[in-house]
């Protein structure tokens, strides 16, 4: 609407939207309205104008077709129907995986990173930015800083893999909420590794509320010179990326792949090699790294749509929208297993592979546009009537529906591991989750499901792994493994921890042990390890350990319950907290190489 910092920018702004149907929004002023609550006024329309593709006049227009069709039960599956979508389904550490795994290393030095991190904690108890939550207590590590060296970690392995240098660019989508802190949280820890420029922020703007079927924009109740806002969906990420010029930097620089995650899920890295080598072997534009769906489980379903008058499309189909879909078409049972016991449709879990070029192209032409949904709270049947203002919404996952039919859509799942537990449910609702046997997706369950993750992949190195307990954390039920926390430097994908643990069967855990290894792993190598209890390897880089034969018997760490409040959210979301009651720690802080060779459990450690 053009800057708003004089008179005659003032009277445009107020003639065009007088045109647009909103003049209710100035037309109680008085005469003597202070001039700088009429500026302070306008100024916030020219910041919503400029934060929507096509600016408030397309905004006003898109909700007032979507409010038309919600008034009009509208359904947007009408006349679709669905099949299996193109897409690969691996079992984790079978030699399909690996190889698949093997292609996707040889795609990373073309890979970008976007998190979006725009929300607080507070859902879950937890005051500040998600990303600022321990993903586990028995180190304490932060999500950011656990994605930060995760992708340090690519970094260096396609820097190994290509013999040159290697920057992985990461892009953060933040709010008004978020933003300050999360700058903060990066710069008090030097970006967690990475260098100046490596890290963007992208700040989400929030869209008007709407207060009826006309489109008619509200009022802060609060504040009659402000327009009520709220935010419009993690959808908002493909504008920024485009309006910022983001894409087209990176694609300048070289990158070729984009991978989006989510805030609170400590497993989002695992099987990005051999999802990345599924794109790359069937050549897709966009691949939804899924899961294994179980029937009526409440996440999208990956689906291959059809509509009668030819048009296709592959998509997620919402949860609460796929067993209708399915009962008026292809199974009158509606969502059900298949053969295998899960649905045939992959599980949509909000992380995706997108092919750059194709990408930035099609935001070009859409201006970065996403596909728009409204649902309003109507008083009554006659849907004339809001209980409270509404607004647009958009979805991350709904980029596809943008694309032309022929777009090569798909998905990768890989099953027999966990690669989702994410942390959004606070504890009082987690438990009650937990008593109904559902999932809880809780801090507990992420915390143990991380455990049991580390595990796995020391599992499909050759290591045998006691069998999980089924405990009570925090009063939500989870499968305990040994509390295994290895940094992600000690290697990308399961070939690389392979070549680590040389002898597998000669490492053993106790259901009950913490392994803890932090640092610089790119140098460790472990020949044989006996763990009854806690041991801790921190190592500096430059150092290379050969933990060539190793005895730990201690009285470890445990969880204790907490019955009140500990004066920390972190611990408070949880339950619980750990008592350090004994440990081993080998640290080895000097540059240099080195060998523990335990003849006696106490041990020695030696520099070669």
């Amino acid at each position: 609407m053009g800057a708003t910092n004089s008179t005659a920018a003032i009277a445009t702004a107020r003639t065009r939207l007088t045109d647009l149907g909103q003049a209710h929004l100035f037309s109680d002023w008085a005469a003597d309205t202070p001039a700088e609550d009429e500026l302070r006024f306008f100024q916030q329309v020219e910041k919503l104008d400029a934060s929507y593709p096509g600016g408030l006049s397309s905004y006003v227009e898109n909700a007032r077709r979507l409010l038309a069709e919600s008034k009009a039960g509208f359904n947007p599956l009408e006349g679709w129907e669905p099949s299996i979508p193109t897409g690969t389904t691996l079992s984790f550490g079978s030699d399909d995986f690996l190889q698949h795994e093997q292609l996707g290393i040889a795609e990373l030095d073309g890979c970008s990173f976007v998190l979006v991190a725009g929300g607080l904690g507070e859902r879950l108890g937890f005051s500040g930015i998600k990303v600022a939550l321990p993903w586990q207590t028995t180190s304490g590590q932060t999500y950011l800083e656990l994605y930060i060296r995760s992708i340090l970690a690519l970094q260096q392995e396609a820097a190994t893999t290509t013999g040159k240098k290697v920057q992985l660019p990461l892009a953060i989508m933040v709010s008004d909420d978020t933003a300050s802190r999360t700058e903060e949280l990066l710069k008090a820890n030097d970006n967690f590794g990475m260098v100046e420029g490596q890290v963007t922020l992208l700040k989400q703007e929030k869209v008007p509320c709407i207060s009826d079927n006309d489109g008619r924009l509200a009022l802060n109740p609060k504040d009659p010179f402000q327009i009520m806002t709220k935010p419009h969906g993690h959808g908002d990420v493909h504008y920024l990326l485009h309006s910022t010029g983001t894409l087209t930097k990176w694609l300048q620089t070289g990158v070729r792949w984009v991978y989006f995650l989510q805030d609170t899920n400590a497993l989002a890295f695992k099987v990005l090699p051999a999802s990345l080598g599924v794109s790359s072997k069937l050549n897709l534009h966009v691949n939804s790294v899924a899961v294994a769906r179980t029937a009526k489980e409440s996440i999208g379903g990956i689906m291959r749509l059809r509509h009668k008058d030819g048009r296709e499309m592959t998509v997620n189909v919402e949860y609460n929208q796929i067993d209708a879909l399915l009962k008026g078409t292809v199974d009158p049972r509606g969502d059900v297993a298949g053969p295998n016991g899960y649905s045939p449709y992959p599980g949509s879990i909000n992380q995706l592979v997108l092919l750059l070029e194709p990408y930035e192209a099609q935001l070009r032409l859409t201006n970065g546009s996403m596909p728009e949904f409204v649902n309003p709270k109507y008083t009554d049947g006659t849907k004339t009537s809001f209980k409270s203002p509404t607004r647009l919404e958009c979805m991350m996952q709904d980029y596809p529906k943008s694309l032309r039919p022929s777009a090569p859509v798909g998905f990768s799942v890989v099953s027999d591991a966990i690669i989702f537990s994410p942390v959004k449910t606070n504890l009082a609702d987690a438990r009650i989750k937990s008593k109904a046997g559902e999932p809880t997706y809780s801090a507990p369950s992420g915390e143990s499901d991380a455990y049991s993750s580390a595990c796995e992949m020391l599992a499909a190195s050759g290591v045998r792994i006691p069998k999980a307990s089924f405990e009570e954390m925090g009063g939500v039920h989870v499968a305990m493994s040994p509390r295994v926390v290895i940094d992600p430097s000690f290697g990308v994908g399961v070939a690389s921890w392979r070549a680590k643990l040389p002898t597998p069967e000669a490492i053993r855990l106790t259901r009950t042990s913490t392994l803890l290894l932090q640092g610089e792993l790119k140098g460790l190598r472990i020949e044989s390890l006996n763990l009854a209890g806690t041991l801790v390897v921190r190592m500096c880089a430059g150092a290379n350990v050969t933990l060539r034969r190793v005895h730990v018997a201690n009285a470890g760490w445990a969880f204790k319950t907490l019955w009140g409040s500990e004066g920390d959210e972190a611990l408070d979301i949880r339950g619980y907290k750990v008592v350090r009651q004994a440990q081993r720690e080998l640290v080895f802080s000097t540059p240099g190489d080195y060998i523990v060779e335990d003849d006696e459990p106490a041990g020695f450690c030696s520099m070669l």
